[in-house]
């Protein structure tokens, strides 16, 4: 199908973003290959965007594999949009060390964990605080929990206090 100069434009003025976790995949899981085919027929009439709060590395496990993500999408904004790629070269990323200084960081994570310390969960699995370059993701039940215990976890927020 030849691109005409109105198709062009249009791919070069219209930017479709999609979130990662909970829309083109479920949380933490793989991308569903009839998924992942429609956005690149998608890519052929504009471009394409991917906005998710894990690091690069988690969102290409999610969206394929290692550096074919970045040349899969336009855009990549990876840790709720503090580190930017474009055309699978990085723009910008901004960091939540400099942002906070060192001093209110080591507060602000002493402060959750001593919080997290008194939670009464079901269950707690390592990797409560991780660092990423623009934020803190902080998980009372922990990164290293499996799926189940995930859905475990969640089914918390829906029991009245």
């Amino acid at each position: 199908m030849a691109v005409t100069t109105e198709g062009a434009r249009r791919k070069e003025r219209v930017l479709c973003l999609f979130d990662v976790d909970g829309t083109l995949t479920p949380a933490r899981q793989k991308i569903d290959p009839e998924v992942a085919a429609f956005l690149q027929k998608l890519r052929s009439r504009v471009q394409i965007g991917v906005v998710g709060g894990s690091d690069y590395s988690k969102i290409a496990e999610q969206l394929g594999e290692g550096d074919e993500v970045i040349e899969k999408f336009d855009y990549v904004f990876a840790e709720n949009g503090t580190v930017q790629y474009k055309h699978g070269r990085l723009l910008s990323k901004q960091t939540i060390q400099n942002h906070l200084g060192e001093e209110l960081l080591q507060d602000l994570i002493n402060f959750c964990l001593r919080y997290m310390a008194l939670l009464r969960l079901p269950k707690k699995r390592g990797t409560f605080i991780e660092f990423r370059n623009g934020m803190l993701n902080i998980s009372p039940i922990g990164r290293s929990c499996t799926l189940e215990e995930r859905i475990e976890f969640s089914e918390l927020d829906k029991v009245p206090p």
